[in-house]
C-alpha cells in the first residue's frame, strides 16, 4: 500500500478517522432525535409548495406555523397537513397554507387509519417532489455528456454577487468565457440569519445576492447558455447554510444547482447559530444533497480568518475529518467532499511558503478521492494590489503543487472593494498563467521524506489526533462551546434558532427523512 508523498502512517491515519466517528456518532444521534422548523417547511417544499403572501412571508412558513400553534413541531408537520387534505378542508397543499394563513383551517395529529391515510398521502406527494430532484441529477449528467466538462482540475471557482440577479447574469457568463469552471453566487449579508427563504428575483442585496428559488432558476438558465456556447459544463454554487439549510438545499436540488456551501460548523460559530440547530438542520440537508448529486464546499478556511493559521492548523484538519464523518454518514460519496481548506499564512513568517505545502499536501493526501476546496489568502491582505496579485500567484502556485480540486479565484482587490470585472480578469489571468504555466507539476512534486514540509504535515496530523482524543473525552458540543474552533465560544443551550428545535415524539412522522434515509 502507498504512504503517499508525505509517508503518512496510516496506522495514525486510521486512528483519526477511528476518532472522528467515535466524537460524530453522537451528534447523529442527536440530529436523529430532534426536529427543527426549517427541516419541516423543507419537507412541504419538497412537496411542491411553493410561493409567498402578499408580505413576503413564504406559504410553507405561513403553513407550518399554524401548525406548530395548534399540535406543536415535535409530531412533524406531515400528518397534521395531509390530514387536512385528506379531510378536505382544501384541494390542494397551496389552497391549505393559505387557508391556514387566514385562520380558517384547525389541525390535529391523526390517529388510527387516519393517521395511515395521512402518511400515505403525504409520502405520495414527497415522494414527487424527490422524483424531480433525480430528474434534474439526471439532467446534469446529460448535460456534461452532451457539452463536456471543465478541461482540466482544479476547477476554477469563481464569485459573482452584485445584489442584482440580473446584473449577475452577465458578469457570470463573462466570468465563465474567461476560464471559470463554476460559479459561486455569494448571499446577502445577513440572509443566514434569516428564518424564512425570500421569494422572487431580486435586484437589492448587500455585499451579496439573495438566495431564492428563481434567482436559482434565472442563474442556472443563464449558465446553461453559457456551457452551450462554451462546449464545457458550468457549475452553479449557492449556499445551504443558515437557518433555512434544509430548505435552501431542497431548492437547489430543484433547481439543478451543483455545489453547495455546507459546513457542519460554520453557522455555529460565524453567525451563533445554535449547535444543536445547526446539527439537525445540516444532516438532513447533506441528505438533500447526496440525493441531487450535490458537491459540498465545508468552511474550515474560516477558521483561519480569526486564529493563527500556525498555530490552529490542526483545528483544520480536524474539523475535515469530521466534516468528513458526517457527510459519509448522511451518504455523501468521496466525489461530493469539497472539504475547505486555506492560504492565510502570514507572509511575514519565515518558511511561509513552504507552511502553506505542507497544510495542503496534507489535507490532499488525507482525502485522496475528494475535490478538495482550495481558498485564496485574505486576512493577510493589505490593500496593496501588487502585493496581493503576487500572493494570489503564491496561493495558485501552491493549489498545482498539491493537486487541489477546486481553486477559488483570489482578488488583488480583496478587503478593498467589491471586485469588478476588470478585476476578476485579472485574477483569472493570474491563474490561467500559473495554472498552464504548471501543468502536472503536481506529478513532480514530492517533498523531502524527512525534510521540513513532509515532518510539518506529520505534527499537524498529530496534533489533530491529540485534539479528536480531547474531544472524544470531553465531547464536541462542549468542544464547540470552550472556543476550540476559530476561537470562537458557542454553548449548546444558547444561540439563534433554538425555539426551533423540538425533540421528536413517538407519533413524528417525515415521508422526507424516512425517504432520504432509505437511499442511504
Amino acid at each position: 500500500m502507498s504512504r503517499g508523498k508525505l509517508d503518512l502512517d496510516p496506522v495514525t491515519v486510521r486512528k483519526a478517522r477511528a476518532l472522528a466517528r467515535k466524537a460524530g456518532r453522537p451528534i447523529v444521534e442527536m440530529a436523529q432525535q430532534h426536529t427543527t422548523v426549517s427541516v419541516e417547511r423543507a419537507t412541504l417544499r419538497m412537496a411542491g409548495l411553493e410561493g409567498a403572501d402578499g408580505d413576503g412571508i413564504p406559504w410553507a412558513n405561513r403553513l407550518l406555523d399554524v401548525v406548530r400553534a395548534d399540535v406543536g413541531l415535535e409530531h412533524g408537520v406531515a400528518l397534521p397537513v395531509w390530514d387536512a387534505l385528506v379531510r378536505g378542508e382544501a384541494e390542494d397543499l397551496p389552497t391549505l397554507a393559505q387557508k391556514a394563513g387566514a385562520g380558517s383551517v384547525t389541525f390535529r395529529v391523526p390517529e388510527g387509519r387516519d393517521a395511515i391515510r395521512a402518511e400515505k398521502a403525504a409520502r405520495r406527494q414527497v415522494a414527487a417532489g424527490l422524483r424531480r430532484i433525480d430528474r434534474r441529477r439526471t439532467e446534469r449528467d446529460r448535460l456534461i455528456r452532451r457539452h463536456g466538462d471543465a478541461p482540466r482540475k482544479p476547477w476554477i471557482y469563481l464569485i459573482v454577487a452584485t445584489g442584482d440577479i440580473m446584473e449577475d447574469v452577465p458578469q457570470a457568463q463573462q466570468a465563465a468565457r474567461e476560464g471559470a469552471d463554476v460559479i459561486a453566487v455569494i448571499r446577502s449579508t445577513g440572509q443566514s440569519l434569516l428564518d424564512y427563504v425570500p421569494e422572487g428575483a431580486t435586484r437589492e442585496g448587500f455585499a451579496g445576492t439573495y438566495a431564492t428559488q428563481e434567482n436559482f432558476r434565472i442563474m442556472r438558465a443563464a449558465l446553461d447558455e453559457s456551457s452551450k456556447e462554451l462546449g464545457r459544463y458550468v457549475r452553479l454554487t449557492n449556499y445551504a447554510s443558515g437557518l433555512c439549510m434544509p430548505e435552501i438545499a431542497v431548492l437547489a436540488g430543484l433547481e439543478r444547482l451543483d455545489m453547495m456551501l455546507n459546513d457542519s460548523m460554520y453557522g455555529i460559530l460565524f453567525r451563533d447559530i445554535n449547535p444543536v440547530r445547526t446539527f439537525v438542520d445540516q444532516r438532513f440537508s447533506r441528505q438533500v444533497h447526496a440525493r441531487a448529486g450535490i458537491i459540498i464546499n465545508t468552511g474550515e478556511d474560516n477558521y483561519l480568518t480569526t486564529a493563527d493559521a500556525v498555530e490552529a492548523a490542526h483545528t483544520v484538519t480536524t474539523s475535515q475529518l469530521l466534516n468528513e464523518y458526517f457527510a459519509k454518514e448522511a451518504g455523501l460519496e468521496d466525489w461530493q467532499l469539497g472539504l475547505g481548506h486555506a492560504f492565510e499564512i502570514d507572509p511575514d513568517v519565515p518558511d511561509s511558503l513552504r507552511l502553506e505545502l505542507a497544510h495542503a499536501l496534507l489535507a490532499r493526501e488525507l482525502f485522496p478521492d475528494a475535490p478538495l476546496k482550495w481558498m485564496p489568502p485574505t486576512r493577510h491582505m493589505t490593500g496593496d494590489v501588487f502585493r496581493g496579485n503576487l500572493l494570489d500567484g503564491f496561493f495558485n502556485l501552491v493549489g498545482a503543487l498539491t493537486g487541489q480540486g477546486i481553486l477559488l479565484v483570489g482578488m488583488m482587490t480583496e478587503a478593498v472593494v467589491t471586485p469588478w470585472l476588470s478585476d476578476r480578469d485579472i485574477a483569472l489571468q493570474n491563474v490561467r498563467y500559473v495554472l498552464n504555466a504548471s501543468g502536472a507539476l503536481h506529478e513532480d512534486f514530492r517533498p523531502a521524506p524527512d525534510g521540513f514540509v513532509a515532518q510539518r504535515a506529520k505534527q499537524v496530523l498529530g496534533e489533530s489526533v491529540d485534539l479528536l482524543e480531547r474531544i472524544v473525552d470531553d465531547g464536541l458540543l462542549d468542544a464547540i462551546a470552550d472556543g476550540t474552533f476559530g476561537l470562537m465560544k458557542r454553548p449548546a443551550d444558547a444561540g439563534r434558532g433554538l425555539d426551533g428545535v423540538a425533540r421528536k415524539s413517538e407519533l413524528y412522522v417525515n415521508p422526507a427523512v424516512d425517504l432520504l434515509e432509505e437511499q442511504s
